[in-house]
């Protein structure tokens, strides 16, 4: 019998293969040619749930890649301790359309695969823990660093509401 942790890792295992594969750096092409309009290193700091009545963790530490393949896309893919304790990978694309982009300020959509949390008839694997995610991101930048406020729509298999995301972003190149 599988344990929850060993089953945790079976459900962990291929999203972060398919993360490094997306931004792999074979011999022949080097992490700069795929992320040519940069690579930004995510760090995930906290989140806010609106829902009065009930706790979930506010502190949600964590750590993440953009590489922005061009200047409306990009691949994403990280790691963080979700708001019911349970770790949580992610992995998938950016979308930042020029029409949504003022100044410093632009708006984007980011969908792709999360595990950690309990997607019931959504979810993919054992126990369900792996599911889909579509969130409109407000993404700010200047310079070399940013940040992201990433609006997350409920899970009602996990009985969890509507979320705001907080990242904060630091550019390589």
């Amino acid at each position: 019998m599988k344990t929850s942790a060993t089953v945790s890792k079976n459900i962990h295992v291929p999203l972060m293969l398919a993360a490094l594969m997306a931004l792999g750096v074979t011999s022949k092409v080097s992490a700069a040619e795929i992320c040519s309009d940069g690579l930004w290193a995510d760090a995930m700091i906290g989140s806010y749930h609106v829902h009065p009545k009930k706790h979930f963790d506010q502190f949600n530490p964590g750590i993440g890649v953009e590489c922005w393949v061009s200047p409306q896309w990009a691949l994403t893919g990280g790691y963080f301790r979700n708001s019911l304790t349970a770790p949580s990978f992610y992995g998938g694309g950016v979308w930042a359309p020029e029409f949504a982009h003022w100044g410093y300020v632009r708006l984007a959509a980011m969908g792709g695969l999360i595990s950690g949390y309990d997607y019931g008839k959504w979810g993919i694997g054992h126990g369900h823990k792996l599911g889909p995610v579509l969130a409109p991101v407000i993404m700010a930048e200047y310079g070399r660093i940013g940040a992201n406020i990433i609006l997350i729509p409920p899970i009602p298999s996990s009985d969890l509401p509507f979320t705001l995301g907080f990242q904060l972003r630091v550019r390589f190149w």
